[in-house]
């Protein structure tokens, strides 16, 4: 249960960890500055006792220890803004053991209140924030998985809330996205729900009421759900990963009737998506969907065609079930390459795009006998002017670094542990101590913990 800070040297190596406690199985993370300092800070809510954790940095890498402030039950998201206007960041946690949401005010030195609780529906999962009744104040919006609603809290600008508001979706919401989908400049709320599978539109009528949600179907368990414009007609359009059913699901975007039947984009049987990555992967300024398959261990890539259709699926082999996908360019070449993470085969694989869209047979990369990588990202990590990976390893506790040479290689760094049986699940990249250097963030399941790997000049 602590927080371990690896100091870097600026070429890709990192000093011994230092570590800062935490609380019990931390599930969710924040970055941002709670003290006015200019310095990052970071907010993790911890789902096994109930508390919220505030690490504040000094800016030179490392972190006060932390001070705990309680939540509700078993809170498992968090989010950050100012609610009462007084220009500090506030914190609003989700807790799925006693369905509310805790608010704690921000000081502006780092402290914040005591929390003031809001009930919500049942089993609360997600939760964001936005302006959905134009009145300048943030409101608070939460999927409440139990109920099968969608939760509005409205702000009155002075840290309280409204009573919640529901709006009835489908079974079992799961994930959800704001935007604007049908572009008369009023948010309105998008729901994935596992239960039943369907996504559920929301369109807001800019007063805080939203008109009664249209259902449309999706594939078998919605896992995955985000906003983009497919087909360059200037509106959002969804798209579904349907881990059950092996494809993804297309609703465009469309005048006046908010979306058309889904277009499906099958993966194959028994591929079982999991993740993906949009980009423009041929060149011709359309958007592309590359797709792990982690049942069928391959990528694939479907090639959009800019009036929200796309190519036929073109595989590419990996290693064994693919989990994380990320993609850059690795070779200097101006053209989009793809690396994944392969939990099953102990790998990345990285695959060199060629400019008709085309890529070259994986390139493999180990990261460790019975590592299984979970999680894959790129950044510039050793001061040159070359991509470079970070993956990380659930079955091996540890942090592995790929430096690129932008040459189509790579060359494997030591391993930074995090601790034994820390099983780590998930990965931010951010400059934590404002050095211009990347760090990364790691959230473990297993020991109840944030690491903290900093590089520094």
């Amino acid at each position: 249960m602590n927080v371990s800070v690896y100091l870097g040297y600026g070429n890709g190596s990192f000093q011994d960890q230092i570590t800062y406690p935490t609380g019990a199985n931390p599930v969710s993370i924040v970055v941002d500055d709670f003290n006015n300092d200019k310095q990052l800070d970071i907010v993790v809510a911890n789902f096994n006792d109930n508390t919220s954790s505030v690490l504040l940095g000094y800016g030179n890498g490392s972190f006060a220890a932390q001070v705990t402030y309680a939540t509700g039950s078993l809170p498992t998201a968090i989010a950050a803004s100012d609610f009462n206007n007084d220009t500090q960041l506030d914190i609003v946690v989700a807790n799925n053991g006693d369905a509310t949401i805790s608010v704690l005010f921000g000081y502006g030195n780092g402290s914040f209140s005591d929390q003031v609780t809001y009930p919500t529906g049942a089993t609360p999962f997600f939760v964001a924030i936005g302006d959905f009744n134009n009145d300048t104040r943030l409101d608070i919006v939460v999927a409440n998985n139990g109920n099968n609603n969608v939760g509005l809290l409205f702000g009155y600008g002075n840290g309280t809330f409204a009573n919640q508001t529901t709006f009835t979706v489908g079974n079992s919401p799961q994930a959800l996205a704001v935007g604007d989908v049908n572009n008369d400049s009023q948010l309105d709320i998008v729901v994935a729900n596992t239960g039943d599978n369907t996504a559920s539109v929301l369109l807001g009528l800019g007063n805080g009421a939203f008109a009664k949600a249209t259902t449309y179907s999706t594939g078998f368990m919605p896992y995955f759900i985000a906003l983009a414009d497919f087909n360059s007609d200037k509106r959002l359009d969804i798209t579904v990963a349907n881990y059950r059913d092996s494809r993804i699901g297309i609703l465009l975007g469309y005048v006046n009737i908010a979306f058309v039947k889904q277009i499906t984009l099958i993966t194959g049987n028994g591929s079982r998506p999991k993740s993906f990555a949009i980009g423009d992967f041929n060149k011709d300024n359309r958007l592309d969907i590359a797709v792990t398959n982690s049942g069928t261990n391959n990528v694939g890539i479907f090639f959009g065609y800019g009036n929200g259709s796309f190519a036929l699926q073109t595989t590419y082999a990996t290693g064994s079930s693919p989990r994380s996908i990320a993609s850059g360019d690795f070779n200097n070449d101006t053209i989009l390459d793809i690396v994944v993470a392969n939990s099953g085969s102990d790998s990345i694989s990285v695959l060199f795009g060629y400019e008709n869209g085309s890529f070259s047979n994986q390139t493999t990369f180990t990261t460790g006998f019975e590592s299984e990588p979970y999680t894959v990202a790129v950044g510039y990590f050793n001061k040159d002017i070359f991509l470079d990976i970070v993956v990380i390893n659930y079955g091996l506790s540890n942090v592995y670094v790929f430096l690129g040479y932008g040459n189509s290689t790579f060359v494997g760094v030591s391993a930074f542990t995090l601790g034994f049986g820390s099983s780590p699940i998930s990965l931010a990249v951010a400059d934590l101590n404002n050095d211009k250097q990347l760090d990364f963030a790691v959230v473990n399941e297993g020991t109840d913990n944030l690491k903290i790997l900093l590089e520094t000049c």
